[in-house]
């Protein structure tokens, strides 16, 4: 995740920090890598003592992925001595007991004395010893406290930038209060038991004509765990939206062009002409669920020709808006009804069955005496040039009173 949380357009923290003073470490990478953890919690002071391989050391900016302000502004000595001379509170840290009289912190206590003796005017530092064997006796010496880091006992060594990154990490937190930087969004305000109940019930229809609330005497006990399942989620409108959809997509089934679920273009002439034959593309019945659910079936299973005219209907500025495919009007369903012009468009398959065009004629009929004007395009003539009979629509709507 190499700069992966780095946003150069915020503005840093710039903040009065303990000194950081690494005692003649052996590899430029761990200075940069050291380097990069100072800069991730706004530690901006750094001190070599005497580096094994010299400075400016190309591994270091390397390492030290974008942490070039703090590189720039290294400080070089040559003894631990000189390097801090000019502090009056110094911290050593290491993983090994010196057997020295002097108090011995964890980290989050050693921050929150260093932020103290800062805020009030002071200036601290923290040693940090070699990669191989830490800091000396007489090294620790120097030092008011000792810090060392909880860790398994048998595994006791830190990387070197693990462990300015530990101590800088309980700094900054104290420095800043603990803030995140950023929290989750608020993209919706929290939903309504309104909005809630709507849900639920559309859940609950939806799985009742799946037979899933069953056997009826643990029906009850069942809708109450769905309650409290969404009801512990706290959803907002969004979410609601969501699921209402999620419910929707998946009682109605896949839509579109693609297979599984989806008739292709042959497949769905066929259906038209079955259930013409059993008489349910006219039902005799006013239900109005049957014909819905029957006008959704219809339009996720377009025929070729459906498909091509109703792709043209809405590209076509002369009726874009204007027309709906397989859309009830009243107990009747036609392939294209605009509603603005009471205009409906059948579309006249080859070699249709005589129970087909019966139903095609039945249904013009009860559309015409309803002030609907019907028009037939056969589906020879829009797939030989569609833009002819768009063009003839077009006059007809036109002609239109």
């Amino acid at each position: 995740m190499t700069g992966a949380g780095t946003d150069k357009s915020k503005t840093g923290f710039d903040l009065d920090s303990p000194v950081v003073i690494l005692v003649e470490p052996q590899l430029g990478e761990n200075i940069g890598m050291a380097a990069r953890a100072m800069g991730n919690f706004a530690l901006s002071r750094l001190r070599l003592v005497n580096p094994r391989d010299g400075w400016p050391n190309v591994s270091a900016e390397r390492a030290a992925a974008g942490a070039d302000h703090i590189l720039s502004r290294v400080e070089l000595f040559d003894t631990v001595e000189q390097a801090v001379a000019d502090l009056d509170l110094l911290f050593a840290t290491t993983a090994r007991a010196h057997d020295q009289a002097k108090p011995v912190m964890a980290p989050d206590a050693a921050a929150a004395e260093i932020s103290g003796h800062i805020a009030a005017g002071g200036k601290a530092g923290i040693l940090f010893g070699r990669e191989r064997w830490g800091l000396t006796n007489e090294e620790v010496a120097r030092a008011n406290r000792i810090i060392t880091f909880p860790v398994n006992p048998g595994f006791a060594s830190l990387n070197l930038a693990q462990a300015v990154l530990l101590m800088g990490y309980e700094w900054f937190k104290l420095a800043t209060g603990g803030a995140l930087p950023f929290a989750m969004p608020e993209r919706s305000v929290r939903a309504s038991q309104h909005q809630l109940d709507a849900f639920f019930e559309n859940l609950v229809r939806e799985l009742d004509r799946v037979e899933f609330l069953r056997p009826a005497e643990k029906r009850d006990t069942m809708l109450v765990n769905l309650r409290n399942i969404f009801f512990r989620m706290e959803p907002t409108k969004q979410d609601m939206h969501t699921l209402h959809g999620v419910i929707m997509a998946i009682a109605e089934g896949r839509k579109g062009p693609a297979k599984g679920g989806v008739l292709d273009g042959a497949q769905a002439t066929r259906l038209r002409a079955l259930l013409a034959g059993h008489g349910q593309g006219a039902p005799a019945s006013d239900s109005a669920g049957s014909v819905r659910g029957l006008a959704r079936l219809l339009r996720r299973n377009p025929t070729d020709a459906e498909r091509l005219l109703w792709q043209a209907l809405t590209r076509d500025r002369r009726f874009a808006g204007q027309f709906k495919r397989q859309t009830p009007v009243g107990r009747h369903i036609p392939d294209f009804v605009s509603f603005v012009h009471r205009l409906a468009i059948e579309l006249v398959n080859r070699d249709e069955t005589d129970v087909v065009a019966a139903d095609r004629v039945a249904r013009r009929a009860w559309l015409e005496s309803r002030d609907y004007r019907v028009i037939e395009l056969r589906v020879a003539d829009v797939e030989r040039d569609l833009s002819a009979e768009l063009d003839r629509l077009a006059s007809n709507l036109s002609a239109a009173p």
